[in-house]
């Protein structure tokens, strides 16, 4: 029996698409025209058409289990509170994967994945498409945050969605490098230890050192600091777990806002 099923196979193949991890940061960056919104747009126009996009948002994070999202149509979730109007006004009403989804349903070994109809597109998705993809004509999916999985176990399941590339899916880890929402100080400069953990990153990255991201947890005080709670940091091991070492990386927004989010974000193709 093949380890690919027969949805899976059905799939057209395509060139390989790249792989994206997007600092998506504050939601009004959805419909401010500024630096971070400017460079999602630059990257939408010069992708190549994906036939559909799978999303693992920091945003959608479940317990014991990993969803899938099948529904045909996915309403826009604003899951966010204290934001003008004009951001709860914003709609993306982009077509479900269905049959993407399933397929990578079928296609996961390592953990068992289900199917879920009752999510939508949260704002670390849509914030970042709206920009990126402004017709909403694309496929669109998403895949939970198990947080009960460690990091490791976070990138055994994205190296075997790494196949999706090959059948025209984008997968965009959509996170934020550094994500610490009570040391906010919006005008100041980044912390020290902020700094210090990007660094690290960016480091890892550049030298294709992907266990060192995932190790990041063990680095200590400084994840801590960085990272508070781990769902921001998530989607970066799905956006390394899906490349090949022989991708070229490619990086924008790599800088901070508010003094504790790195939106430093990268494409490997």
């Amino acid at each position: 029996m093949s380890d690919f099923n027969t949805a899976f196979a059905h799939l057209k193949p395509t060139p390989k698409m790249p792989a994206l991890f997007v600092g998506h940061g504050n939601p009004m960056n959805a419909i401010e025209d500024n630096s971070y919104s400017r460079a999602w747009r630059n990257i939408g126009d010069n992708l190549p058409t994906p036939s559909a996009i799978l999303c693992v948002s920091a945003h959608w994070m479940t317990r014991g289990t990993t969803l899938v999202n099948v529904k045909q149509h996915p309403e826009t979730i604003h899951d966010f509170g204290g934001f003008p109007a004009e951001l709860y006004a914003q709609q993306y009403p982009a077509p479900g994967a269905p049959d993407f989804a399933k397929a990578t349903i079928d296609l996961v070994r390592s953990s068992h994945l289900e199917p879920d109809e009752e999510w939508g597109l949260d704002h670390g998705a849509w914030s970042v498409l709206l920009k990126m993809f402004p017709k909403a004509d694309l496929p669109v999916y998403q895949l939970s945050l198990d947080l009960t999985k460690s990091p490791a176990a976070h990138f055994e399941l994205a190296r075997e969605l790494k196949a999706l590339r090959e059948k025209g899916v984008l997968v965009i880890g959509s996170g934020n490098m550094v994500h610490n929402l009570r040391a906010l100080n919006p005008g100041a400069k980044p912390y020290d230890w902020a700094e210090a953990f990007d660094a690290a990153m960016a480091q890892a990255l550049e030298a294709r050192n992907f266990k060192a991201i995932v190790e990041a947890p063990a680095l200590g005080r400084i994840t801590q600091l960085a990272h508070p709670t781990l769902e921001h940091f998530l989607p970066l091991i799905y956006a390394v777990g899906v490349a090949d070492e022989k991708d070229k990386l490619a990086t924008f927004n790599a800088s901070f806002d508010m003094a504790s989010i790195s939106m430093r974000s990268f494409m490997l193709s």
